[in-house]
């Protein structure tokens, strides 16, 4: 695997900008506190209150601490290890590069289309810039046909696939049921609250899912493709299983009500596929290595 200057560079640029986008999304203390606010559909949400997320709404606004946490102590420094990985002409490490400005697209791309504007748009907008080109040229320039003898060959491909189909099944049932029944109701989905549209749910369908059956089809036929299109989905659930749990002790700590079950169901649901994604991930960048 020969390294490219181009991606190395881009990728410590996304390290040092995400460690202070993330950095101060979580330490940033400001005067406020949460407050009611009536939205156009003329529902009442409460509002964040504090910087830098003082226009979101609660359950986001402290949902993003949990992200922040988990971007700045896992992200950031597995990103550098895997520049690190890369640079010395590792298989595996440009395997896990590839994981991780997945990761940091999708996290960046909603936050730069998604999150209320606050004073650190411009470095969302230039993470998910650096992201996207440092991803589109580690993804075109990685050579499959060396890629796939030592990737198959200690791969658990059917497991992969099967998993990868059962991940965009649940994505599309989770994201897309809630949706159905908002426009049969003629409503807006729960907790859009204050928010024009569902960017999660949109990057979610659009991309997400359908990336999991590409590549489950792929692995399938032996293409390794598949394997290349894999790397990156599942980190970033290996990834959201942890942001899961942060987020859910920061809306908790924050008073966002909770049922029992709305806690459990998906803390433990995104638990399990975190621990089968990171078993598949090793097999993975193990296989890339031999």
């Amino acid at each position: 695997m020969n390294p490219l200057n181009s991606v190395i560079w881009l990728s410590a640029l996304i390290a040092v900008l995400a460690a202070a986008a993330a950095g101060a999304g979580l330490f940033w203390r400001s005067e406020g506190s949460p407050y009611p606010f009536t939205t156009l559909r003329g529902q009442t949400a409460q509002m964040y209150g504090q910087e830098p997320y003082r226009y979101d709404t609660l359950f986001t606004g402290a949902g993003y601490k949990g992200q922040d946490a988990v971007v700045l102590f896992l992200g950031v420094p597995l990103l550098v290890l895997s520049i690190v990985l890369y640079r010395n002409g590792s298989t595996a490490g440009a395997l896990l590069l590839t994981g991780m400005l997945g990761y940091f697209l999708y996290i960046y791309a909603s936050m730069a289309l998604g999150a209320a504007y606050n004073r650190l748009f411009l470095l969302y907008v230039a993470l998910l810039s650096a992201s996207l080109f440092a991803f589109i040229r580690i993804f075109t320039s990685t050579d499959l046909q060396a890629l796939a003898p030592s990737v198959a060959s200690g791969m658990p491909q059917r497991s992969l696939a099967i998993f990868l189909f059962a991940s965009g099944l649940v994505t599309l049932v989770v994201w897309g049921a809630p949706l159905v029944s908002a426009l049969l109701q003629g409503g807006p989905p729960d907790r859009l609250d204050t928010y024009t549209t569902a960017v999660t749910y949109a990057l979610d369908l659009a991309v997400i899912t359908p990336s999991t059956f590409i590549s489950g089809a792929l692995i399938l036929a032996g293409a390794p493709l598949g394997y290349l299109i894999a790397a990156p989905l599942l980190t970033l659930i290996v990834l959201l299983a942890p942001q899961i749990v942060l987020s859910t002790v920061f809306q908790r700590a924050a008073g966002v009500p909770f049922t029992a079950g709305e806690m459990i169901g998906p803390v433990a649901g995104f638990a399990i596929l975190g621990l089968v994604a990171i078993w598949l991930l090793v097999a993975l960048l193990r296989g890339a290595a031999a």
